[in-house]
């Protein structure tokens, strides 16, 4: 039974500022939540960020839905494993990134417990993991184009740019002249409308992996028509948030590929549903990122060794974005492009407690017996 819930909202300072169409970030701001039983701690994280841009959901909100409802819920329903939590949880309209926090911290707790990795929980086959990376909006092309260098020389499988109008083609097309046969993608984040259609068809010449997400979360059908229009494969984000959303997209063929997220979605029991309908229907799926901290992506790690998970995932080195990371060991990535999926119980890193402790703004914990 678990004994305890411990709730920390950390900030942490980004190494470099990362632009995207919602705006810049410089602090990552998230909830972790740790649980407790019998002396094991399972950890999760919330990867949230200070304001509703990505999504509605906020440090704040994640940390008031988490303290109000889901953990005394926890404890008076008398949850014992994550897939009970995922059922039972349902109950609750919305927020997924906090429900994520909390099922993802009993993953890692239930998979102590079984003495095994978490990969071998979920039936994840790989023992290392294909790593691309994300780069924002930069002030100039020089720059962009040290970044790429940087990151291609660190042996990353793919480059991800983020796009806005205004920063777009011309953009795309000064670096395939620079960078003409790497693995590239872009993701707009839904910042274009339905008058920017024949401008992304332009895109299509650039031999892009994909186009991620160009259009609001809302608008599949502008996703379909465009897809409809260009060889360029759609790839949804924000728009998929569920099973029933990935079946929808699907049949609307509205997207050929799918960036899964699991606090996006709820959490891994949501991801692990997924990942049985893309093998089915041959969907190509891969991870994305979320400025996690070493907890958020130890747990991306692990469920990326899903085999329905084939293209290269924004998993990176911890030193992508922190200077210096909650969690060790670091994850590095190797000659091949890739990271090794720890092979220690549950997510496979340890937490380092005193840092922790000098990074988070708030803490609190929430005995069983008090609630």
């Amino acid at each position: 039974m678990i004994e305890k819930v411990t709730l920390y909202l950390v900030e942490m300072e980004l190494v470099f500022p990362f632009e995207t169409s919602f705006g810049v970030e410089k602090k990552k701001r998230f909830v972790l939540v740790e649980v407790v039983e019998d002396g094991i701690s399972g950890w999760g994280e919330a990867p949230v960020s200070l304001h509703p841009l990505y999504s509605y959901e906020t440090a704040g909100t994640a940390w008031s839905v988490l303290e109000k409802s889901f953990i005394p819920f926890l404890f008076k329903e008398k949850i014992e494993n994550p897939y009970e939590f995922h059922e039972k949880i349902k109950k609750f309209r919305g927020h997924p990134m906090a429900k994520a926090s909390l099922e993802l911290a009993l993953f890692d707790l239930y998979a102590k417990k079984n003495k095994k990795p978490l990969r071998e929980i979920y039936g994840g086959t790989k023992k290392e993991v294909e790593a691309g990376v994300s780069l924002g909006i930069e002030k100039d092309i020089e720059i962009l184009f040290e970044r790429i260098s940087y990151f291609l020389e660190k042996n990353y499988r793919r480059i991800k740019l983020k796009i806005k109008p205004g920063w777009d083609v011309e953009v795309i097309e000064k670096v395939r002249e620079k960078f003409p046969d790497i693995a590239l993608s872009v993701d707009a984040n839904q910042a274009y409308k339905e008058n920017d259609i024949e401008h992304l068809k332009l895109l299509d010449r650039f031999n892009l992996l994909m186009i991620e997400q160009p259009f609001p979360a809302d608008e599949l059908e502008l996703h379909r028509r465009l897809q409809e229009e260009i060889e360029t494969p759609i790839c949804l984000d924000e728009s998929v948030c569920s099973l029933k959303d990935m079946k929808r997209a699907w049949k609307m063929k509205a997207m050929r590929i799918l960036n899964v997220k699991p606090g996006r979605v709820g959490g891994a029991c949501e991801v692990l549903k997924m990942h049985e309908f893309a093998l089915e229907e041959k969907i190509p799926l891969w991870c994305g990122g979320m400025l996690e901290s070493g907890v958020g992506r130890a747990h991306n790690l692990h469920l990326a060794t899903l085999s329905s998970f084939v293209l290269p995932n924004d998993i990176s080195e911890n030193k992508r974005y922190y200077e210096r990371d909650i969690t060790y060991p670091l994850f590095e990535i190797t000659s091949r492009g890739t990271l090794m999926v720890p092979e220690k119980e549950g997510i496979g890193v340890e937490v380092d407690i005193s840092f922790l402790e000098k990074i988070t703004l708030k803490k609190q914990s929430f005995p069983a017996k008090s609630l």
